[in-house]
């Protein structure tokens, strides 16, 4: 695989300096969930898969994923569940209140890996959030990419997210689209219903030219990689989980995402399957 040296990562160079951010924009996307797009000085200068700290002084600050893309210049876009003190304050701001910023932090992914590949992108429930920001550049630039197939799935249609954004990326050459809920909960759906891991062996794969990418919850990864298993031959190197686990501090210093030694906000989250081979906890 290719060999990558870290890009400039903040407008500062120094991504544990905040950054204050306007709110541009707060749209609810589920009961609990809500984008919000804020613009920033700068640039971010962000790889996909990686993560801020957001917040504001005073009160605090939560590891939040970037959902957009490189390619959005001083827009972040970032979904933020409200789920803590932090995160309630959060989604009682509105346009044109400002945010903190830090980062970005992690590992996420280097987009030249995927070039000319074929791609599996298997996302649960908020597994979509982190994803759409490799998703999205793939999407933009589809020509560079071989075929791309996606396996979304979610609890109830109230909880699918995207799914406008997700009626465009159907329309796209080569891309191949599955949308599951685990049950209708007696709301109109016009998509399949059932686990992510029944559509698996309909997929198209070759074997040596296909890098799969998963994020969900920890449930999903240990049956979906037992299918995939089952079913295809994929090399390890060639399988990307990426690890949304408890981040909290961002530095690698609290512990609160430590599997062994291994912290999940410095070395990952975006690790390759080969890189857990000797930490099965990583996946339960």
């Amino acid at each position: 695989m290719t060999s990558h040296s870290d890009p400039v990562s903040t407008i500062s160079d120094n991504p544990y300096i905040p950054i204050m951010a306007e709110i541009q924009s707060i749209d609810a996307l589920t009961a609990r969930e809500s984008l919000f797009k804020v613009l920033l000085p700068e640039p971010l200068k962000h790889r996909p898969g990686q993560f801020v700290m957001a917040g504001l002084p005073g009160i605090g600050e939560c590891a939040i994923s970037i959902s957009s893309g490189p390619q959005s210049g001083k827009l972040l876009e970032m979904v933020i569940r409200k789920a803590g003190n932090v995160t309630g304050v959060l989604h009682q701001l509105e346009p044109s209140d400002v945010i903190s910023i830090r980062g970005p932090f992690g590992s996420g992914f280097y987009l030249e890996d995927f070039k000319q590949k074929n791609i599996v992108i298997i996302a649960g429930g908020l597994g979509l959030v982190p994803l759409r920001s490799l998703i999205t550049p793939i999407m933009d630039h589809k020509s560079d990419y071989g075929l791309v197939q996606l396996i979304i799935g979610s609890r109830t249609p109230k909880e699918a997210l995207f799914r406008h954004q997700i009626q465009q990326w159907k329309k796209l050459p080569d891309v191949h689209i599955i949308e599951l809920v685990d049950d209708t909960d007696f709301q109109d759906w016009d998509g399949d219903i059932g686990l992510v891991t029944e559509p698996v062996q309909q997929l198209t794969i070759d074997e040596q030219n296909t890098l799969l990418v998963l994020c969900g919850p920890p449930v999903m990864y240990k049956f979906v990689l037992l299918e995939f298993k089952l079913h295809f031959t994929i090399p390890d190197n060639q399988i990307f989980v990426d690890l949304e686990r408890r981040m909290r501090c961002g530095l690698g210093k609290c512990g609160h995402c430590q599997i062994n030694h291994v912290y999940c906000c410095k070395e990952g989250p975006v690790f390759r399957y080969s890189q857990l081979n000797d930490l099965p906890e990583a996946l339960s």
